[in-house]
């Protein structure tokens, strides 16, 4: 659809009201404000990680019993998949919409750092990424479009789900059937994730296109002959070559890639060797590659690959080299984008938006669910600081999130689905 007709659309539907001022959802959402927080806290309390999730499952469950959703559980995973069947009607010989509202459960290894009296009861786990107010905010957008489900022209899908920060969850979702809930795939879907620094606390931000980076692991290991530190030319020394191939490395990032269309590659660890007198049989280098189109990734994944078994061959030696595939890059669909924005406008005013200039070079499984559907991506700061530039970022153990932001971010999720359903394909 295009951009101009979805925005039009986002501001005219901003000036309608849900059944009275009472039920707009901005309002709904600040009356259950302190339920949402409460959920929050006991979330936080109780962090999870990985794909298998059974008291955060269990609590989704809790939060959204009494409300007329069909539930369906994951196989391999703990997951949720909602959905909520709006009353409205649209017109005849239209196609009725479905809006896919997705939120992450999971929490980090990390141990937490904070004064609060609802910090993690489980040592060395921790919601350092805020995904514990994503699932409170999804709850709240639930609970919301359930009230107003008269006024809801189509019918809406809530994907509750694990393993964000591993091995990645949406990718065994949408296997089993998390797109196609509603019976029928996605039109659309939108996603938000908070921030505990960068912005002061209740800006919003995003852009179209490119938003968040692909990002991968690789492992390389030089094979050569080891020996005696005194007689190296009796040898294959593998560690010169694997420092050649760092340095080699990074010239094909400077010099084979546009500007315009960066990659990152970084090498974190490079190990080699038991004793200073000790030439090792081997080197292993391990590190990250981030790249912002697919093409680009495609071009660094053969370039590493390239440049490592070529550098060793040219010394006589072998490289091996292996790639663990990570998320691919998140990208905005533009026109969805342009209605996500011009809804924050609508609701929160134009003070509370910034324009984000470049892509975040972080990784997001929403880019499976963006890979099938359009849809939107975007982040609000939850930063408890008065100095957000100073403040401890997502994934610290004293990251600090402000649960006061909940209402806003229940009421985007659910005006987005409201707003969306009125349009027919």
């Amino acid at each position: 659809m295009p951009c101009s007709r979805l925005c039009d659309v986002a501001r005219r539907v901003g000036a309608r009201h849900y059944g009275g001022l009472v039920s707009t959802p901005l309002n709904l959402a600040r009356a259950m404000g302190e339920d949402l927080v409460a959920l929050r806290r006991d979330l936080h309390r109780h962090p999870e990680i990985g794909l298998h999730l059974p008291r955060t499952q269990q609590r989704v469950l809790d939060a959204l019993a009494g409300l007329d959703l069909e539930i369906t559980l994951g196989a391999g995973l703990s997951s949720v998949v909602a959905v909520l069947r709006g009353r409205a009607a649209t017109p005849a010989g239209a196609e009725r919409p479905v809006v896919l509202l997705r939120g992450d459960m999971d929490a980090l290894p990390v141990q937490e750092d904070l004064p609060h009296d609802w910090v993690s009861a489980t040592p060395g786990a921790m919601h350092a990424c805020g995904h514990d107010l994503h699932v409170a905010a999804l709850v709240g957008a639930a609970r919301i479009l359930h009230e107003l489900r008269d006024d809801l022209a189509g019918d809406v899908v809530f994907m509750f789900q694990p393993a964000e920060e591993g091995p990645g969850g949406a990718e065994p979702m949408i296997a089993e059937g998390a797109l196609d809930a509603a019976g029928r795939r996605a039109d659309t879907a939108y996603a938000l994730h908070v921030i505990s620094s960068e912005h002061p606390r209740g800006v919003w931000w995003g852009r179209p296109g490119p938003e968040m980076a692909a990002s991968e692991e690789f492992t390389i290991v030089v094979r050569g002959r080891g020996g005696h530190g005194s007689a190296p030319h009796r040898t294959l020394d593998p560690v010169p070559v694997a420092c050649e191939i760092v340095l080699a490395l990074q010239s094909t990032v400077a010099r084979g890639h546009s500007i315009w269309d960066p990659v990152v590659v970084t090498v974190g660890t490079l190990h080699a060797g038991t004793a200073p007198n000790i030439i090792s049989d081997d080197a292993t280098m391990t590190g990250t590659l981030r790249s912002f189109s697919a093409a680009a990734r495609t071009q660094l994944h053969n370039e590493v690959v390239r440049v490592a078994e070529q550098i060793a061959a040219a010394h006589g030696m072998r490289a091996e080299v292996s790639l663990h595939l990570g998320y691919p890059v998140t990208v905005n669909n533009p026109a969805e984008f342009a209605f996500a924005k011009a809804t924050i406008l609508d609701l929160f005013g134009t003070e509370r938006w910034v324009d984000m200039p470049d892509p975040e070079a972080g990784a997001e499984d929403f880019s499976y669910v963006l890979q099938e559907v359009p849809g939107a991506y975007v982040f609000l700061s939850a930063c408890a600081s008065v100095d957000p530039l100073t403040a401890d970022d997502n994934h610290s153990p004293r990251a600090d999130f402000d649960d006061s932001v909940l209402p806003d971010a229940a009421a985007l999720l659910a005006e987005l689905a409201l707003r969306r359903c009125r349009l027919t394909r």
